[in-house]
């Protein structure tokens, strides 16, 4: 269907036209309808129809028809915006049809084809603001509209003269804000945290890709104080959207300010990190959380297009390992969604992003982090548990935090052995994560040694599996390598967060694995608090198999070393007194002191 045979009418109907008993009228707006509702309008069409209704040819009856059937298929002609903007000066719109053309252009507003005509009659927008029914829209669209060169004295005055008169409204304080973050020095008013922070997150973003171009405006409405003006248009726009989306993409391409194409270019990204440019900074910010949240927030986890999501997500991961850092926008999103998660919907993805978040206070980890991972570790399959401590920890922030972070895990990996019988796949995903953190010190400079809980230690060193018990080993020796290292720079232990106790527990674990690997004194009475510890564990050792014979047991050592167990030959090197099986003697525990 063509549209120079459903337009034609409206390009050549004349001023004062009847509308009453006008079937030719009603006809072609029908077919409109029809056909915007259906597939959308062209941006052709949305030109014609939208100078028809805001010249209010046939009258103001048909005004309100025509706005809430305008659907585009693609873009909005940033000119035929501009056109009808200028129409509101004429004093013949009613009221209600010029707050619902508001509406209309903050719910298109990212489907706009450019801003720069918009932003050229920034002031002549402004003049409407002392219309208090459109006080609320006019500062919403110059909240998305506004570039510090747009912040004028004059304008503080008049948003301040029209907050005197008409109270403190969330519209004029989030538009003031907003002035606040480019020109501080011009805005004097006690603006509340809450809204300085969000302000700065969420202002200016027009910059959405194709698949998240239906609704910018209400995300804005929900996240920043202004209200959610989508509802007639927006399961259209989405169902459109889903619809068009290939057809979007490839007639949609965006332009050097649209931050929406820096997730596809490293070096975009790389020009964003030199530059350090705010501005830039914070419209991305913006458009993640706005695209994070509509996604998977909104719809209780369920996307209607998982594909889309996952490539979504992958990309953003992709970006944020490139810049090294996560977004703060992505961190919020995060201590929403673990609330609704089901902990199998695009898992790797989710888990990726956690492993980007900075580590937070520890007075607020428990709450954010804690309690609804271990919510979801606790009834998930051995799959989730297993993909849970394989993350890269980011090893920044509070020190403090890090420690419960890593004392949580080892809780969770505690309890999850327990739970599925010492599984060796969850073993060994168990051991990735120690043998990250045995190395704090040294490899990631972080002052601190936390060793892993007896829930752990105990397992590893009885599994049945050579594996986890030659990686036991090497992950001893490096937390030897990296306590050494921390007493031999002369610090107080404490102020590298390593206790008396820490020293304890590593002298403890050393003579255990020594006794269970080497002296063959295991299950000696002496060692009533392990027997006690692997009956709390719940581990069943049937016996203590070793070689009686000193020479055969150092040459079977030596051949075990020739089999590639670096692990325990790092160990045994470290922390017992040995010589080749040639010169056998009784080797002895070394004495490991306390700092």
């Amino acid at each position: 269907m063509k549209w120079p045979l459903l337009v034609p009418l409206c390009l050549v109907v004349e001023a004062g036209t009847p509308v009453c008993g006008n079937d030719e009228v009603e006809r072609n707006l029908v077919l409109v309808e029809k056909v915007a509702y259906h597939k959308g309008l062209p941006p052709e069409a949305v030109s014609v129809m939208l100078e028809f209704a805001m010249s209010l040819r046939m009258g103001t009856t048909l005004c309100p028809r025509v706005l809430k059937c305008m659907i585009p298929a693609t873009m909005v002609p940033q000119k035929a915006v501009v056109r009808a903007v200028v129409w509101l000066s004429v004093g013949k719109i009613p009221i209600s049809t010029q707050v619902l053309f508001l509406k209309w252009v903050l719910t298109m507003f990212d489907l706009i084809d450019g801003k720069e005509q918009l932003r050229a009659i920034y002031g002549f927008i402004f003049s409407f603001i002392t219309d208090e029914n459109l006080c609320p829209f006019i500062c919403h669209l110059l909240y998305l509209l506004t570039r510090k060169e747009n912040v004028r004295v004059y304008r503080v005055r008049k948003l301040l003269e029209l907050q005197s008169k008409l109270g403190r409204q969330p519209f004029l304080l989030h538009l003031l804000s907003l002035y606040k973050v480019f020109c501080p020095e011009l805005v004097t008013l006690s603006i509340p945290s809450r809204m300085r922070v969000c302000t700065r997150k969420l202002h200016q973003m027009h910059i959405l890709p194709a698949c998240y171009r239906m609704n910018q405006s209400s995300v804005c409405s929900l996240q920043s104080g202004f209200r959610n003006h989508s509802l007639p248009w927006k399961s259209t726009l989405i169902r459109m959207v889903k619809r068009n989306d290939s057809q979007v993409a490839s007639s949609i391409s965006l332009l050097p300010a649209q931050m929406g194409s820096l997730l596809g270019s490293s070096v975009a990204l790389q020009y964003l990190d030199c530059v350090q440019d705010e501005s830039a900074l914070l419209r991305l910010n913006f458009w993640l959380g706005y695209a994070l949240h509509e996604e998977f927030l909104f719809c209780d986890g369920v996307t209607h297009n998982s594909e889309e999501s996952l490539q979504f997500l992958n990309k953003l991961l992709s970006t944020q390992h490139f810049l090294q850092e996560g977004f703060s926008s992505s961190e919020v999103f995060l201590y929403k969604f673990l609330n609704i998660w089901d902990g199998s919907f695009l898992r790797p993805q989710i888990l990726g992003l956690l492993s980007n978040i900075p580590v937070v206070p520890s007075s607020q980890i428990g709450q954010l982090l804690f309690q609804p991972l271990m919510q979801l570790f606790f009834t998930s399959s051995i799959f989730f548990k297993v993909g849970f401590p394989d993350r890269n920890m980011t090893l920044s922030g509070f020190k403090d935090s890090v420690i419960e972070l890593i004392h949580f895990v080892g809780r969770l990996a505690s309890v999850g052995l327990q739970l599925e019988g010492c599984h060796t796949l969850l073993l060994s995903f168990v051991l990735d994560f120690y043998e990250t953190v045995c190395d704090t010190f040294l490899k990631y400079g972080l002052p601190l040694v936390v060793m892993p809980p007896a829930g752990v230690f105990y397992p590893a060193l009885l599994a049945t599996d050579p594996v986890s018990v030659d990686r036991l080993a090497y992950i001893m020796y490096r937390y030897k390598v990296n306590l050494t290292s921390a007493k031999s720079q002369g610090t107080v232990a404490e102020a590298f967060h390593i206790s008396r106790q820490t020293f304890r527990e590593f002298n403890h674990y050393i003579i255990i694995m020594v006794n269970c690997l080497w002296n063959s004194r295991m299950f000696q009475t002496s060692n009533l608090d392990m027997k006690l510890e692997l009956r709390r564990q719940k581990l069943d050792v049937k016996s203590d198999c070793a070689f009686q014979d000193p020479k055969s047991w150092n040459w079977y050592l030596e051949y075990l070393f020739t089999q590639g167990w670096d692990g325990l030959q790092q160990f045994v090197q470290s922390n017992v007194s040995w010589k080749t099986a040639a010169e056998v003697r009784c080797p002895d525990v070394p004495s490991s002191q306390e700092s």
